[in-house]
C-alpha cells in the first residue's frame, strides 16, 4: 500500500506544471500558447526570460529529485530510481496539465541527481559543451541522453544503466519533431550573449 502511495506521490510531483504556473505568475500567459506551445524549461526561457525560465528549470529538476528521494522519507525498501522514472512519467504527462507537459529532460536530470550526482555535474557539463558546439537545445538534450547512457554503462550499476537507457530513448522520442526541423533548418538556434 505504502508502495503504491510512493509511486502516486512520485507522478502528481512531476505533474506539477511549473512552466504553467510560473508563465501565469510572471506574465499572465499560458505558454503553451506561445512558442514551442510545451511546458518544459526552454520553451519558459525562450517564452518568460532568463529568470522565470531559471525557476522552472530549477523547480522541474527538483520535482525528479525530490519524487526520488521518497522512498527514503517513506523508509521504504524500493530503487529510488522507481520513484524517479514515475515524476518523469508525470512530468511528461501530468495529471494537473491535461496530460499535456515537457520532453523529461530537466526531470530526468533531477531524478540523477538523487542516484548519482556526479554523473548529474558531468550531465549538465556535456550538455553546455554540446550546446555551444551545436546552438541545438534539442540536439544538445539528445546527445546529453546518449552521453548519459555511455557514462552510466561504465558505472557497471545494471539499475542504473537499465534506467538511464529508458529515460535516454525516452527524451530522444519526445525530441523527433524536433530533430525533423534540424534536418529541415528550422529548428530554432539560441544566440550566445
Amino acid at each position: 500500500m505504502l508502495i503504491a502511495l510512493m509511486f502516486i506521490l512520485a507522478y502528481l510531483l512531476g505533474s506539477i506544471p511549473s512552466g504553467l504556473i510560473v508563465g501565469k505568475a510572471a506574465k499572465g500567459i499560458d505558454i503553451r500558447e506561445h512558442g514551442s506551445g510545451n511546458l518544459g524549461a526552454t520553451n519558459a526561457f525562450r517564452t518568460l526570460g532568463i529568470k522565470a525560465g531559471s525557476i522552472v528549470i530549477t523547480t522541474d529538476i527538483l520535482k525528479g529529485t525530490l519524487a526520488s528521494a521518497l522512498p527514503f522519507f517513506m523508509q521504504l525498501d524500493i530503487q529510488p530510481l522507481l520513484a524517479g522514472v514515475a515524476a518523469v512519467i508525470g512530468h511528461s504527462f501530468p495529471v494537473f496539465a491535461k496530460f499535456k507537459g515537457g520532453k523529461a529532460v530537466a526531470t530526468s536530470g533531477g531524478v540523477l541527481l538523487f542516484y548519482a550526482p556526479f554523473l548529474f555535474i558531468t550531465m549538465i557539463a556535456a550538455f553546455f559543451l554540446f550546446l555551444y558546439i551545436s546552438k541545438y537545445v534539442s540536439l544538445s538534450s539528445m546527445l546529453t541522453g546518449i552521453y548519459t547512457f555511455i557514462y552510466s554503462i561504465f558505472t557497471k550499476d545494471l539499475f542504473l544503466i537499465i534506467v538511464v537507457a529508458v529515460l535516454a530513448g525516452f527524451v530522444i522520442y519526445r525530441h523527433i519533431a524536433n530533430l525533423k526541423r534540424i534536418l529541415n533548418k528550422t529548428e530554432p538556434k539560441i544566440k550566445w550573449l
